[in-house]
């Protein structure tokens, strides 16, 4: 299954309510990521753009997008941001193909031209 980071910004109104009726909100959030396939890492609060952030691993990037969609017509947020994450053996993986795929930059080109 692949990770997810999930950031999401909550409304005036959403940090109105939670201040008036203090919650642990994982619980909202691990159900319907379960129903999709996937599992829930970790749930913060955070500071900056983004008042929380999750880790989630979901079956693929379809699932992934339901559970980002699903949290953003909620109207409590307004504005997720969904993350593809990617192991270090994903990563390392990652890099060998793109060093044999032969993608030449612009760059590079002009380099060798000079």
């Amino acid at each position: 299954m692949a990770h997810f980071l999930i950031q999401a910004a909550y409304t005036t109104e959403a940090v109105k309510a939670m201040v008036h009726n203090p919650q642990d909100r994982t619980a909202a959030l691990q159900a319907p990521v379960e129903k999709l396939g996937g599992r829930l890492h970790h749930m913060f609060l955070s500071f900056g753009d983004y008042d929380a952030v999750a880790i989630i691993e979901m079956p693929d990037s379809v699932a992934a997008a339901a559970i980002a969609l699903a949290i953003s017509s909620g109207g409590a947020c307004k504005s997720v941001k969904t993350t593809p994450l990617l192991t270090q053996a994903e990563a390392i993986d990652a890099a060998k193909k793109a060093a044999s795929s032969g993608y030449r930059s612009i760059v590079s080109s002009a380099k060798a031209a000079s």
